[in-house]
């Protein structure tokens, strides 16, 4: 598929991406509570900010699919994980409420790290390859 990178390695891991931040965005709808609860009290409107983020990584989830705007959108789901970031960092902090709703103490700390392999995982998975990148600065050929 031309929309595609030429490598399959780089084609799954962004089919993958894009099926990650569509589902993630969608579950912001169909499991509000929980993003709700993971909500840092400082922060105003919270439901509003919840359907706002799904809204988001769904866009971003099909925005990294269109190849003129895949960089663009790649620094788009780097920006949501980073505005997200503070809502694991709630979770870390405050540990014993979300333990008591069954979320494993590995699960909660887990997401901390685990934000930045993400981040790398846009950022890789949205840059062009090097093929393409040569091939879009190569010289037109010359008309006989």
């Amino acid at each position: 598929m031309q929309w595609l990178p030429q490598s399959r390695l780089k084609s799954a891991a962004l089919l993958l991406l894009a099926l990650f931040f569509i589902g993630a965005g969608v579950s912001h709808f169909t499991n509000a509570d929980f993003f709700l609860a993971i909500m840092p009290p400082y922060l105003p409107l919270h439901l509003e900010l919840v359907y706002l983020s799904g809204v988001f990584e769904i866009a971003g989830g099909v925005a990294v699919l269109v190849p003129s705007i895949r960089p663009m959108a790649g620094w788009f789901l780097i920006a949501i994980l980073i505005g997200v970031y503070p809502a694991n960092i709630h979770m870390a902090v405050n540990p014993e409420a979300y333990v008591a709703q069954g979320t494993p103490l590995w699960g909660i700390y887990g997401r901390l790290p685990l934000q930045f392999v993400m981040i790398a995982w846009a950022w890789w998975a949205s840059r062009p390859d090097p093929v393409e990148t040569m091939a879009s600065h190569r010289a037109p050929a010359a008309v006989r």
